[in-house]
Parts: structure tokens; sequence; C-alpha cells
């Protein structure tokens, strides 16, 4: 079996480790209010992989093995390392194939053992023996799978010297040994940012860039060029500190070109990538919208691989909780065009993706919120308010409140439409901080509806729907703020004190009803 096909089969690839305020000062809140939507996706693309073989005894050598190599897989540790400091060349080899099947277990991958058995420096010191190609390509997929364990296994391999060894081997001629080593690379970069740092630092970009630097990227094997770009994807991930500006400056513009490919997990890894680098403040943001990328993010968010459209909608979620002018620019792309097959999409994440982008664009201007209007999405978020998961409409909630924080007086009394009962509904919730989002939009669209005189209606509806008393139940909250929120509400003269002819305010042992003399209220009219 070659290395390319071993390296890159689904059984390998599969195995990853891992008021007052303006609208940038909301977009900001609802950034720090999703910390929880963040962690929770953190894991979306995998961090690590290692090499898995279905079969202990499978070759992956590129070099068919002989039948003298094949008792290597019930080599032990003890085994190994006696092979490993025997002088003789073929001796060596078959250990280092030995450890490199033990550490390709799916099950008990005696990383440690290796680990504690000393044999790192002796693996990094075949990379450089270029007389011995299939040791190189051995050695080099066992780190790898020491790299994919844990950080302090990665660090073992970082300590022992491999980073710039598997750097100078990514340039080799055996495309397989160079595709090991991006992989290896790929692995220690995706650790966290001090690893990822230490690979750019040792000057890991060039080489990395040049194999792409191709006239046609066709031309490269499918499962190298995927390699390729998930390590490139790596070296953007992670914050705190955020990738160097000149390592993103240098990445950039081969990301963008990547973006145009046709196969699935290389956009996939390309739109991790970016949704990596907009993830931050929006002057990292601006970087990655000033190369025009912001349409084709668009157009993949149509696509019908789930796994090309969640990192995309997060790199447009990351960009509209910039500016308003970069909220602008992915408006102008499209986006909210395919915004009501993304509210509405069976499954959960791109659905609760969706309502967090969509409650950052609610965000910002007045204009930008009527783009939304007009694009019919306030129908679609009337159906994730009350049908969608907690967490979804969690994020719906935002895009409702946020609505009427700075919406006009038309553009929120239009969004009450179908919305106060799923509102009051959700004001049951547990979560105090999705109850004060609610009462926040309630107080906000009455006192909306204080000046075209629609108060009167709005009070019917929210009567009818039970809300009254839902916000009354919510005096005995266990938490101050909701019931803080709740009694400034119902304290408000809008709903208990104005006085309307058509109206007539009763008291009973439930609390205050309202009724109107000619039945229902129509439509609000503008």
């Amino acid at each position: 079996m070659s290395t390319n096909e071993n390296a890159t089969s689904p059984a390998a690839r599969h195995r990853f480790k891992n008021k007052g305020e303006d609208s940038t000062e909301m977009r900001r809140c609802q950034r720090e209010g999703n910390v929880e939507l963040r962690k929770a996706k953190k894991d979306d693309q995998r961090l690590k992989r290692r090499n898995i073989s279905s079969f202990p005894d499978d070759a992956t050598s590129p070099l068919q093995e002989n039948r003298n190599n094949q008792g290597t897989v019930n080599w032990s540790v003890e085994d190994i390392v006696k092979g490993i400091n025997n002088n003789n060349l073929e001796s060596q080899l078959q250990a280092t194939q030995a450890a490199r099947k033990l550490l390709s277990r799916e099950k008990q991958s005696p990383i440690g053992n290796i680990i504690r058995a000393g044999l790192i420096p002796k693996f990094v010191s075949y990379l450089g023996r270029t007389d011995c190609s299939p040791n190189q390509f051995e050695s080099a997929q066992a780190l790898t799978d020491i790299a994919s364990g844990t950080s302090e296994q990665t660090e073992a391999v970082v300590d022992g010297g491999a980073v710039p060894a598997f750097i100078s081997l990514s340039a080799s001629p055996c495309a397989h040994i160079s595709e090991q080593a991006v992989w290896a690379l790929g692995n220690v970069a995706g650790d966290g940012s001090v690893f990822r740092d230490l690979v750019i630092k040792y000057g890991a970009g060039d080489p990395l860039l040049a194999l792409l630097a191709v006239p046609d990227m066709s031309s490269l094997a499918c499962g190298y060029l995927r390699n390729l770009t998930w390590t490139l994807s790596n070296l953007c991930r992670n914050k705190n500190p955020a990738p160097p500006l000149d390592a993103v400056e240098q990445i950039l513009p081969t990301l963008v070109h990547l973006l145009h490919h046709d196969d699935p997990e290389v956009l996939a890894d390309s739109c991790w990538a970016i949704s990596y680098l907009t993830d931050g403040p929006n002057e990292r943001a601006e970087m990655v919208v000033k190369t025009g990328v912001v349409p084709q993010l668009v157009k993949l968010l149509g696509a019908t691989e789930l796994p090309m459209v969640t990192p995309a909608l997060r790199a447009i979620g990351n960009i509209v909780t910039g500016t308003d002018e970069q909220t602008q620019v992915v408006i102008d792309a499209g986006a909210l065009a395919v915004f009501p097959s993304l509210l509405m999409n069976p499954k959960a994440n791109p659905q609760r993706e969706a309502a967090w982008t969509m409650s950052n664009i609610t965000a910002g201007r007045q204009d930008q919120l009527q783009q939304a209007v007009n694009g019919g999405l306030v129908p679609f978020l009337t159906v994730v308010l009350s049908k969608a998961d907690f967490e979804t409409q969690r994020e719906a909630v935002w895009a409702v409140t946020n609505s009427t924080s700075g919406g006009t007086v038309e553009q929120v009394l239009y969004l009450v439409r179908g919305i106060i009962e799923s509102l009051m509904n959700l004001s049951a919730a547990e979560d105090t901080n999705i109850i004060l989002a609610v009462l926040d939009a309630l107080s906000n669209v009455l006192q909306a509806a204080e000046k075209p005189g629609e108060t009167e209606k709005l009070s019917v509806m929210i009567e009818a729907c039970g809300g009254l008393d839902k916000t009354e139940a919510l005096q005995n909250h266990g938490n101050e703020s909701g019931y803080k929120a709740s009694l400034k509400l119902i304290e408000k003269p809008s709903v208990e004190e104005e006085e309307d002819p058509n109206a007539v305010p009763e008291t009973t042992s439930e609390g205050r009803t309202f009724q109107v003399q000619d039945g229902t209220p129509g439509p609000f009219n503008f």
C-alpha cells in the first residue's frame, strides 16, 4: 500500500484530536455574551490527527515490506529499543517500523512508553538520513503519531528537535515523506499558540507555501493538498496570542486561492483558517475583508456539504461582529438571501450559528436592519423562537432584542408581529440572561409603541398570550436582576397606567387585565 493511500484513507483522516450603545458596542457585548457558544464549538475542526491502521500489520512504507519485516507487528517496546540501538541499518529500520505500527494502534497506543524509552532523539536523527528514505518515512510517521497526543507528548517531540528537521524534510523529493513531514508540523502547530508560533519562528511558512506555489493545484495529489491546507489552517489557529501579523499576511493570499478549489476538504479547512483569522479584533478581520474573499465565503454558505457550511458561516459570523462597514460588505455580498435556508436547516449547529450571526447583523445600523426585514428574515426568526432548540432560541432572542434596541419605531413594531408570544414563552426559561433579554426587548417594544399610539393594541397582544401573568411571575424569580427587570416593566405606565377610551383595565384577583370594546386589535398601520 502506498504512503499516500494510507495517510489519506478515511480510517486515517477521521482520527483527529482535537441602550445608548452604538452598534459597534452592541456587537462587542454580543461577542462577549457568546463565549459559551464559542467554547462549545471549539473542536468543530480537528486539532491533531494520528495515523490509524485498521490492521496492525498493514504496510505503510512505499517500499513493499519483505517477509522478515512482517514480524515487527509483535515487537515489544523493549524489542524496539534493542533494534534501534543495533548498529545494523536494517535492524534500525525494522525497529522503527515496529514502533510506527505500535503507535498506529487505534486503541491503547503506547505513546508514553515510547517516550520513556528515550526513542524520540533516535527518530529525529533518522529524519536526516537521506541515505535511507524508508527510515525517514517510518520515523516521521512515528513522531507524527507521538505529536498527536497530549501537550506534554507534543512537547517531547519539540524538545527532541523535530520541528526544524520536519521543516527541512517537507522539501523532500519523495512526496510521501514530504507529506508526512507536513502532517507532523500540523500536529505540533495544532497543539496551541505557543507551539504554533514556534513552528512559524522556525520558518515553516516559506517552504509550506512553496509546495503550493504551482501553476495548477490540481497537479498535486489530493491527499497531499489536503494535508498542506490543514497544516496552514493550524498555523492560523488559536488566540491569546493570535498568530503574528506578518505570518497572517504571508498565508492569506494562498488561503484565498485555496477557497476557490473544488475539493470539499480543502475548502472546509481553508474556511476554518479564515474563521480563525477573523475571530479577534476588527483590525484582524479587516485584513481578511480587504482580500475580497467575502463573496466566496457567502457562496460557500449555500453548499450542500455541512463541513463546508459550518466554517464559512463561522467566518461570516465573525466578520459581522466587527464594524458596520464590515457588516455591510457581508450584506452586499448577498449573505441575507442565504439565511432563510440556514435558519431552517434541520441540523442544530448551522441553525444556531445563523441565529448568532443574525443577532450581530441586527445590532447594526437601521438601514442594515431594514435590509434584513426586506429580505424576509423576520418570519424565519419567528419560527426559530418558537420551535428551535434552546441554544438556538437564545441566539434568536438576542437578534430580536438588538433589533428593538436600535431599530426605528416602524421596524420595532413590525418585528412584534408573531414574536410576542414566543418571547413571552421564553421568559419562563431558567436562563437569567435570556429572561433579561426578553424583558429588555419587551420594554423597548412598549416604549416604541407609545409614539404612534399603538400601546393599547400591543398590550392586548401581550395579555392574549399570558404575557402579563408571566412577567408578574418573574417577581418570584430567584435572580435579583430578573426580579428588578420584571418589576420595572410591570410598573411601566404604558402597560398599566395609560388610559385609552377603547380599553378598560380591570383589577381582579389574578392581576391586571386589558379589554377592548370592539374586540381584537387590527394590524399596525404605518
